[in-house]
């Protein structure tokens, strides 16, 4: 399988590898919203088309939306479409970072493609309907680690890590 070198993943997970019931987010947490906001803002962002549905307000301002569908022709105004994950990578321009953003079965398929993770690990258990898919962290070598407690706007302690493709 090939590695994209610019393919990244950004995604929050809880202790358990939730990250979504009923196509929302589990939590709240301000600063790290900032954080996702921050690092793909001038990028291209991935998701699938019900990550893209829970969008509040459509495709993400200052990035081009890139939404795969695997129904032909189905279009999002605003939005790059791609119609298989094959089709998604020939899209991408090596020379850039590419932001895979969710939901699950995208970020199961593009996780052996992806040569760096920004994690955000919640440090607690959720109900959840939609799961991370187990990380090998062998695999991985740590760039970044930062732990926060919850706070006023954080409801819960959570760790930021980069990781990169051993």
């Amino acid at each position: 399988m090939t590695n994209y070198k610019n393919i990244s993943i950004i995604v929050a997970i809880a202790q358990n590898n939730a990250i979504g019931k009923n196509n929302k987010l589990l939590w709240h947490i301000s600063d790290d919203l900032k954080r996702f906001k921050k690092i793909t803002t001038g990028h291209t962002i991935v998701m699938g088309k019900k990550t893209f549905h829970s969008l509040p307000n459509g495709p993400l301002p200052n990035r081009v939306n890139m939404v795969i569908t695997d129904v032909k022709d189905e279009r999002f105004e605003g939005c790059e479409m791609a119609y298989s994950i094959e089709d998604a990578l020939q899209q991408f321009d090596e020379k850039e970072e590419v932001y895979v953003i969710g939901g699950g079965m995208i970020y199961k398929q593009f996780l052996p493609h992806a040569s760096r993770l920004y994690l955000t690990l919640v440090h607690q258990d959720f109900e959840a309907d939609t799961f991370f898919p187990v990380i090998n962290y062998d695999e991985w070598k740590e760039i970044l680690k930062e732990r926060y407690e919850a706070s006023e706007k954080n409801e819960f302690p959570y760790t930021n890590l980069i990781l990169e493709r051993k």
